[in-house]
């Protein structure tokens, strides 16, 4: 294969982005959580030169193949937390997420490598977990052996966001990088004392009665603003939801807003009219959005609103803040319908569009004569690899890869004891409506007091991560509050098909990525913890026995008595330098020759 680049040169205006908001979801335990935990938020700062855009038209030498065209851009000014040479942004077709690659120049001393290597993390993590110092960097010790090397974020991790515009993206990553390093060094007291105070504040007051307060049911004005803002709350849903959900779960989330309003329905004898106002106003969510729909939508929402106050006079004593309390029920609603719109991707999205956009993008700059790269992956990154090598060989096709190391990754969970099983439960389809992300970092940032300081309550969770004694705990406390990002709901339940027969499935549920495994044509050394909690040693081989035989390696880190390597160790603990590191470099240089 070879690479070809057209080069262009654009400029853009500055846009501010729009900060990230915490939706909340129905559970009001998991939503005093939520709104505790720190977000961030994305202040707007100076204007920032950025060097010129490149735009990248990357194509293979078989006129058959459709052309792949690649946008990208490096950072002139890149923030204080990317601790790479470079940083780079590339964007995904047919999408308006940018992605971040951290690139880490060969070292002019090493002997020059064939293929730059593309490491892949794991969920909900940023590029940070391979470069956590100087002396731990998996990064750095991979430039240091003359490989190019590209760490990419994903979509919705590290320094990876929405924007069409190269400067905001910079502003961006700036503010970003900014709160990450506050919170690394006083995020833990904060959340101490916020979360403390916050839950003296969240305590359920019990409603005022009429004796104490005179009702107060809208008046006319009120009660237009109600209509409205209700009509306008059923208009969003069908527009925004159409698509994105499936027919059934559409319709869940649409019974979820009305189960919330016949809350507020004191006597039962208004019930059949309520019911029937609410099936009318379903029936008109599946219709397309027309101007006569959205009349009768308004309609049916004026005499909904009627319904909900006369069912408040018919009860003593009623609600003195009816108004209040349906304005929140319909705000609450819309943030959390905007919050599952905008976390709206899965892993095949990592594997069909972030992946290919970022190979291409570093095939473009190193352009590697056979026009491939060498790879580690480490958890969902290894998966993420394993499953484009699947994908490739079930069409007999060409992955663009020379040989992959996966770092505690298996496409099939079910005969192992991961701790990852509790996931599961987000199986539910409802689940994914009742919390439609998951606050990975935030929530690990508000326990890691708890695992570091006596009591030491959660201090399990330490060595879920890291064995005891084989990371520095300064380094630690930098994995924990400095890697971890958001995870959206729809990303876990498909990963959740690792638990279940047949492994981990496509987002249709008909390609099992393990059945074609076989079929792979790239080396693989599988590498594993002996004191992995998360990937077991005997789900990595679960994969690994299924890849031909002269194709696959096995290695397994951590001896009997010590020492032990635990999910983290195996990219950032203290020997892995020593014992790790070394093992996937002479790998990759099997199938790397090294150029005289």
């Amino acid at each position: 294969m070879t690479m070809s680049a057209i080069i262009h040169f654009q400029s853009h205006n500055t846009v501010v982005p729009t900060p990230l908001q915490m939706a909340s979801p129905s559970s009001a335990a998991l939503r005093r959580v939520c709104f505790q935990l720190p977000f961030r938020r994305l202040p707007p700062l100076p204007s920032l030169r950025l060097t010129s855009v490149v735009r990248v038209r990357a194509f293979s030498s078989d006129e058959t193949e459709p052309e792949i065209s690649i946008s990208g851009e490096k950072v002139s000014n890149k923030p204080p937390i990317c601790t790479a040479d470079e940083l780079h942004y590339v964007s995904v077709n047919n999408s308006d997420w940018r992605l971040a690659l951290w690139r880490y120049h060969p070292s002019p001393q090493a002997k020059s490598r064939k293929h730059p290597l593309l490491l892949l993390s794991g969920v909900g993590t940023n590029a940070i977990g391979y470069d956590l110092s100087p002396e731990s960097s998996f990064a750095r010790y991979m430039c240091e052996q003359g490989f190019d090397t590209w760490i990419l974020e994903v979509r919705g991790a590290g320094l990876s966001m929405h924007g069409s515009h190269p400067k905001d993206i910079e502003q961006s990553a700036h503010a970003i990088s900014n709160q990450m390093e506050a919170v690394a060094v006083s995020g833990a007291e904060t959340v101490i004392s916020a979360s403390q105070s916050s839950s003296n504040n969240t305590k359920e007051s019990p409603i005022p009665l009429e004796s104490e307060i005179p009702v107060e049911l809208p008046t006319v004005w009120e009660e237009s603003i109600l209509v409205t803002k209700l009509t306008e709350t059923l208009i969003n849903l069908s527009d925004r939801v159409s698509g994105f959900l499936s027919e059934g779960q559409s319709r869940l989330i649409s019974a979820k807003l009305f189960d919330q309003f016949s809350k507020l329905i004191g006597d039962s004898f208004l019930a059949e009219r309520f019911n029937e106002i609410k099936k009318n106003i379903l029936g008109l969510l599946e219709l397309k959005q027309t101007s006569s729909v959205a009349s009768q939508i308004q309609d049916l929402s004026q005499k909904l609103i009627n319904i909900i106050e006369e069912g408040q006079r018919s009860i003593s004593p009623p609600l003195f803040d009816l108004q209040e309390r349906l304005t929140t029920t319909m705000e609450d609603f819309q943030k959390q319908l905007d919050m599952i719109v905008k976390y709206d991707w899965d892993f095949d999205h990592y594997l069909e569009e972030d992946v290919p956009a970022a190979m291409e993008y570093i095939k473009a700059h190193t352009k590697p004569e056979d026009g491939k790269l060498v790879a580690v992956g480490h958890s969902m990154g290894g998966i993420l690899l394993y499953s484009m090598l699947s994908r490739f060989g079930a069409e007999g096709r060409e992955p663009g890869l020379a040989a992959i190391v996966t770092l505690a990754s298996s496409l099939d969970y079910t005969s192992s004891k991961s701790t990852l099983k509790l996931l599961v439960p987000l199986a539910d389809p409802a689940q994914v409506l009742n919390v439609p992300i998951v606050p990975l970092g935030a929530m690990l940032t508000a326990a890691y007091p708890l695992t570091s300081r006596p009591p030491y309550v959660l201090s399990w969770l330490n060595h879920m991560i890291s064995a005891q004694d084989m990371m520095h705990p300064e380094l630690l406390k930098k994995l924990v509050l400095n890697n971890f990002c958001t995870i959206p709901a729809k990303l876990l339940l498909q990963l959740t098909s690792a638990f279940r027969e047949g492994g981990l499935c496509d987002r249709s549920g008909k390609f099992f990525y393990k059945d074609h495994i076989h079929k792979i044509n790239v080396p693989v050394l599988a590498i594993a913890g002996d004191r992995d909690a998360i990937c077991p040693p005997e789900a990595v081989q679960e994969t690994a026995k299924l890849i031909p035989e002269g194709l696959v390696s096995y290695k397994l880190f951590g001896e009997p008595d010590g020492p032990h390597y635990a999910h983290y160790d195996l990219v950032g603990g203290r020997l892995a330098v020593n014992e790790v590191y070394p093992c996937v470099v002479e790998f990759l240089s099997s199938y790397d020759e090294i150029e005289k």
